[in-house]
């Protein structure tokens, strides 16, 4: 079979940076901006997105590009005979089933407001937003119908080889994004008291960071620029089996996490002014986006508009995430079943339809059910990847690419060399094979506290 690439480096670069960018990095990274001490924060973030997240990016597009394999023959291909790591493999791909499982219905939720808000259902000043996001809730058959939009459009797209199916979409929808953010931050400075918000989110607060404590928001930060890649479960290892070999993978991590964090800064831009504008608290997670931020486009001049084209960057937003995590779990399939990609897109589609159902049921028919540390099934979902699955596989890669055991130190840094541009120095070998492993471990540790 015809190994299948991308048509450019722009396509490389969009899509991977919109599996990066989530619905987490935007309802998330404003607020704790905003509480853990403004600017302060942003710098500790950059600093361990630095010196962590880029690190662990590169390795998961090195061994995609060194094997032109997705993660199970891509562990096999590079890993020394008799050895074992390609089980991790299997690992990631479960990870990439078990985010869909929860992922998808939250991007449903995108797509829900983005219609309420285009058809008018905010319109009415009568309408409670607690009761709205209350209501989508309690209705399964709601809920079930955009999961259900999202999960068959996502692998409609991506039926289609690489560059007429994903490559071609992503460019549109980040192209849809960029302009969407531009479009809402103009906005947001011109409404009356963003000053205010925006001296909250950006001003360096030493004030706010001793009321957390540094130790905390060293913490946050950390997290922060862990999480906000998606890194462990091959996410970004199978475009790095897409990609050539004419830059080097430091320029392209990096400008992946220039644009990730972008979209994660001007959500900040967008959210903050208009909640201080209208003298709303901003909360954090589905709270904001769900009943904080449609109260403020209610009272907000032209408010259905701009509500309408928040929720459509929202839904762009989880979109890009959903459509490069299904070319993942196709392409694995593909490699390691032997099926084309079009049963493989069919047969994964009703998986991950069936497999999606709990969630949707979670809030309502199966509301009562609780398992991991008394989280309902959305929460326990997203515990096992994101504090287990995201960071275990981090390290697991992190080993594989500097250890004699795995591919070896050697042969990652020849790779991610490769190409034009910024090369990383033999020097840092120390770095990688001591220090950054007890930093992911701190990580984990953190996850798995109560």
């Amino acid at each position: 079979m015809e190994k299948e690439s991308f048509s450019s480096r722009l396509g490389f670069l969009l899509v991977s940076a919109g599996c990066a960018i989530g619905i987490g990095n935007v309802w998330k990274f404003p607020y704790i901006t905003g509480i853990y001490g403004g600017g302060i924060f942003v710098l500790i973030y950059v600093l361990f997105l630095v010196i962590m997240g880029l690190p662990i990016l590169t390795m998961e597009l090195a061994v995609g590009r060194a094997s032109k394999q997705s993660t199970v023959p891509a562990y096999k291909t590079l890993e020394p005979k008799g050895s074992k790591w390609h089980i991790h493999g299997y690992f990631a791909i479960a990870g990439c089933y078990m985010l869909m499982m929860y992922y998808t219905t939250v991007s449903g939720w995108m797509l829900s407001y983005f219609v309420k808000f285009l058809t008018g259902t905010f319109s009415d000043p009568s309408v409670d937003p607690d009761t709205v996001f209350s209501e989508m809730l309690s209705s399964p058959g709601q809920m079930g119908l955009f999961m259900a939009v999202t999960v068959i459009l996502g692998f409609i797209i991506c039926s289609s080889e690489v560059t007429n199916g994903l490559e071609r979409s992503t460019k549109i929808i980040m192209s849809g994004l960029l302009l969407l953010i531009i479009v809402l931050v103009v906005n947001s400075f011109t409404l009356k008291g963003a000053a205010e918000g925006l001296r909250f989110y950006l001003l360096p607060d030493l004030n706010r960071v001793k009321e957390s404590g540094l130790g905390e928001v060293v913490s946050a930060a950390m997290n922060q620029a862990f999480f906000t890649l998606s890194l462990g479960i091959s996410c970004m290892e199978i475009f790095g089996s897409y990609m050539s070999d004419d830059n080097t993978l430091i320029k392209e991590a990096g400008t992946i996490c220039i644009l990730d964090s972008f979209v994660a800064f001007c959500s900040g831009l967008i959210i903050f002014p208009a909640c201080f504008s209208f003298g709303v608290e901003p909360a954090a997670g589905p709270a904001l986006i769900f009943m904080t931020l449609p109260r403020v486009f209610m009272n907000m001049p032209g408010g259905r508009i701009w509500g309408t084209m928040f929720f459509l960057f929202m839904t762009f937003a989880s979109f890009s995430t959903v459509m490069a995590v299904f070319e993942n779990i196709i392409k694995s399939s593909i490699d390691n079943l032997g099926w084309d990609r079009k049963k493989s897109s069919v047969i994964n589609c009703i998986v991950i339809l069936i497999a999606s159902i709990p969630c949707v049921l979670g809030y309502n028919v199966l509301s009562n059910l609780h398992l991991i540390g008394g989280r309902d099934i959305l929460d326990s979902e997203d515990f096992i990847v994101s504090n287990l699955l995201l960071p275990i596989g981090s390290l697991v890669y992190l080993l594989f690419c500097t250890t004699k055991w795995g591919w070896g130190f050697e042969n990652y840094i020849e790779n991610i060399n490769l190409g034009k541009g910024t090369k990383l120095s033999p020097l840092l070998k120390p770095y990688f094979k001591y220090v950054l492993p007890l930093l992911i471990l701190i990580v984990i540790i953190q996850g798995l506290l109560p």
